[in-house]
């Protein structure tokens, strides 16, 4: 069952990121920046849901589907899922240290403490990537601040709607019994 939910979040990574652009294209500041990006709640979803080492593959997995929508050469590619798989493991190490539990699913609370945590730690690792290897995606200064303000709002968009829906699915669950 595992090897299917990996799978299923592998394919659903690009997806996401596919209709991501097309729904919020507004809103891109660049092929890989945008104000609101949902992928970036799939990512946290994937190592929360299927644990660390599980939920990586499944967003390295997907993150290799991806590539090809990309003009990165192989190189790039490959580090900006390198990238992509860090930041929810830095968030959810930094959560354990400072919180010393696991993170509640249904919590609003932990969704945002952990949203706080992912969003600087991904746009860090992907512009000192950027700034050493490939320079050219550093369009302008600023654009930091974007992707963990994408990154914030695409998690926090993707974080309240699982919630709201646990929470229906538990209400319909009660009401049936």
């Amino acid at each position: 069952m595992q090897f299917i939910l990996i799978c299923v979040l592998a394919v659903a990574f690009p997806i996401v990121h596919l209709l991501n652009s097309h729904l919020f294209a507004f809103a891109e500041i660049s092929t890989h920046i945008g104000l609101v990006y949902l992928p970036a709640f799939l990512r946290l979803f994937n190592v929360l849901v299927l644990k660390p080492r599980d939920g990586t593959l499944a967003t390295l997995l997907g993150g290799l589907l991806l590539m090809r929508y990309f003009n990165d050469s192989t190189l790039i590619g490959l580090l900006n899922i390198v990238c992509s798989t860090g930041g929810p493991l830095i968030a959810l190490y930094l959560f354990h240290v400072f919180r010393k539990r696991e993170v509640e699913l249904t919590s609003p609370k932990d969704l945002a403490t952990l949203t706080l945590m992912y969003a600087p730690a991904n746009a860090l690792l992907h512009h000192v990537m950027w700034s050493q290897l490939d320079p050219a995606q550093l369009e302008a200064p600023q654009q930091v601040l974007w992707m963990i303000l994408g990154d914030i709002t695409g998690t926090l968009v993707g974080g309240y709607l699982l919630i709201f829906l646990v929470r229906g699915l538990r209400a319909y669950r009660q009401r049936g019994e």
